[in-house]
């Protein structure tokens, strides 16, 4: 005769506890997978930030040498615009002064001098640090206010 207790019968089926810690496992690699994620897309949109300074700096320089009387683009919509030489000089986006989380502004200061200012849509979200140019190419970087001539260096 055999003895049935309820030690030897097999267990189906997991615990309320096993569940919820599996639970917790995968809202912390959730939680680390989505922080990551987004410091990503800050340093992107950094870095999308720093090379769209760096071409409207160069396309303005092409502008220069190719108006009679030599003189820089009146706003970035006019580098935007296809001439009757050939096509637009940057993509409509960067013309309309939104792209990749920042605002670019750009002023004319005199026919021989501009500045551009990227700064993000939303600190610390879209970005972090803002970013200044003029037509010498340099470009300087700060955090938490608009960046200019006197800021540190991007390297």
């Amino acid at each position: 005769m055999r003895i049935l207790s309820s030690f030897n019968r097999q267990k189906k089926g997991f615990t309320l506890i096993e569940i919820m810690v599996v639970v917790a496992i995968i809202a912390l690699l959730a939680g680390l997978s989505i922080s990551m994620m987004l410091r990503n897309r800050v340093n992107t949109n950094e870095v999308v930030a720093i090379t769209s300074c760096k071409t409207i700096a160069s396309v303005c320089q092409s502008y220069y040498t190719g108006t009679i009387p030599h003189q820089y683009p009146p706003s970035l919509a006019a580098l935007g615009v296809a001439g009757p030489t050939g096509p637009s000089y940057i993509d409509t986006a960067l013309a309309s002064g939104n792209k990749a989380g920042y605002i670019y502004s750009y002023q004319l200061t005199s026919p021989v001098s501009f500045t551009i200012n990227a700064d993000p849509e939303v600190q610390g979200r879209t970005g972090e640090r803002y970013f200044y140019c003029d037509e010498t190419g340099r470009i300087t970087t700060t955090k938490g206010a608009q960046a200019g001539p006197g800021d540190a260096a991007v390297n």
